[in-house]
Order: structure tokens, then sequence, then C-alpha cells
């Protein structure tokens, strides 16, 4: 853990393994473990982006990641 981007990706990456265990102890989860590979996926990229000096892509990749987690997963709505 030495660059801003390993902080950032692992910060995002363990909100997307949290948001996955809480979702996972629901009666009839909603999600199935294919819905959080993307963001996974993207996290390791925008690090190792980052961390290669493609900063902009990294920031733009990171973002992509964020979206698809607030549009698509719905992290601040229940799903009960």
């Amino acid at each position: 853990m030495e660059t801003v981007f390993d902080w950032l990706t692992v910060a995002i990456f363990a909100a997307i393994a949290v948001l996955f265990l809480q979702r996972s102890m629901q009666d009839e989860p909603t999600d199935t473990m294919w819905h959080y590979l993307p963001p996974t996926i993207g996290c390791a990229i925008a690090n190792q982006l980052g961390n290669n000096g493609y900063v902009i892509l990294a920031v733009a990749l990171m973002m992509a990641v964020l979206m698809y987690l607030v549009y698509l997963l719905k992290p601040f709505q229940s799903h009960d």
C-alpha cells in the first residue's frame, strides 16, 4: 500500500465486499456473485493503471466503478 490508488481501490473493494456480504445474508438475495465481478475487476485495473502513471484513465475507471455500484447494485436502497 504505497500509492493513493492502492488506498482508493482497496477502499472501494472493501465497500463492494461489505455490500456483497450484506446482500448474501438476505433470505432471497436479489444479486448474484456475477454482479460484483465487473467492479472488482475494474478496481484491479484502475489500481494498475494509476500505479503505472495513467492517472486520468485510472480516475475515469474508478468513477465508472462507482457509477456501476450506485446505478446497478443500488447500495443505498433496501432490498428487503
